[in-house]
């Protein structure tokens, strides 16, 4: 919706932190692993650098996406120091790092291999000068407020302090788009303090029916499936109104998923409400009715081909 996207952009270009929250299938976690394209340019990315004698290993292939050096001359390419660039850093794209229930305290520090005796830098300083999603908070192995209590200072000084394996201890920049992505109540996650840092609290919201509709036909395109406007008037108001689901953005993709495997199977070539009604059947179970939606169709006595 353009309202979500006027909170959005602003929120992205002052460089401040984003919480946003709603309902699960409304688009949050999709948006946020897309907003690191609105970032411009590029970025020169350390191999390592060099904390109290010890090498810490910045570039990650993994996580980093490097560009090929600008100019057709390989001398001239090695060495760019007029256009800021040396063999010392690898020229990226703006990294992105996506982490989500599987967040750990110690991904947040230095990582020493004791087999190959190399220190890894933390994920924040992997997505430096990019994004850092914090997806599905609330699931991660610590509680909320231990997450938020490791970011007030950086995200207060835009440094952040680091330790070795040997106890030496050193700051480096903090310059990301921490975004905190969520199903659940803000309120029950953090407290007023924290709250306060984060400039932008942002809730995605269920779609209105126009919304829905072109979300529809966009998905229809895609999937190569003709667009009938009857049909997903009887989806929105047959099948969502009736039964009391809200509009969400993961509906139209999922449903059309499921629509288009049952006519593969079935050997049909054309979407109709008995499918339709098939596929909300056996997306939603018997979550929101007692086979109130037609759910039979599967077993119309069609034959497989």
């Amino acid at each position: 919706e353009p309202a979500l996207l006027d909170q959005l952009g602003p929120g992205l270009h002052s460089g401040r932190a984003m919480f946003i929250h709603g309902e699960p299938g409304t688009g949050k976690s999709y948006m946020a692993r897309r907003l690191v394209r609105l970032l411009p340019g590029e970025v020169l990315v350390p191999h390592a650098i060099l904390a109290g004698g010890k090498a810490v290993r910045c570039f990650d292939p993994s996580v980093h996406s490097q560009l090929a050096p600008p100019g057709t001359d390989p001398a001239a390419a090695a060495l760019l120091l007029a256009e800021g660039h040396d063999p010392r850093f690898v020229r990226c794209r703006r990294p992105c790092v996506v982490t989500g229930g599987e967040l750990t305290m110690e991904r947040l520090e230095v990582q020493y291999d004791h087999a190959t005796h190399i220190h890894q830098a933390p994920i924040q300083l992997l997505a430096n000068n990019g994004m850092l999603v914090i997806d599905d908070l609330g699931r991660q192995r610590m509680t909320p407020m231990e997450l938020f209590n490791r970011w007030i200072v950086p995200l207060e000084e835009r440094r952040d302090f680091l330790a070795l394996a040997n106890g030496y201890h050193f700051s480096v920049p903090f310059d990301v788009a921490l975004v905190f992505s969520t199903n659940l109540d803000p309120l029950t996650l953090a407290d007023a303090a924290f709250l306060r840092r984060i400039g932008y609290k942002i809730r995605f919201a269920p779609l209105s029916r126009e919304a829905y509709r072109e979300i529809w036909a966009l998905q229809c395109r895609e999937s190569g499936i003709g667009f009938d406007p009857a049909l997903v008037d009887f989806v929105i108001y047959e099948l969502h109104a009736r039964l009391g689901v809200p509009l969400l953005a993961c509906h139209p993709r999922d449903l059309l998923g499921l629509a288009g495997d049952h006519l593969r199977y079935w050997g049909g070539e054309t979407l109709d409400r008995e499918v339709l009604a098939w596929a909300w059947q056996t997306y939603f179970g018997d979550f929101t009715s007692d086979d109130r939606t037609g759910g039979d169709a599967h077993t119309s006595g069609r034959t497989a081909s």
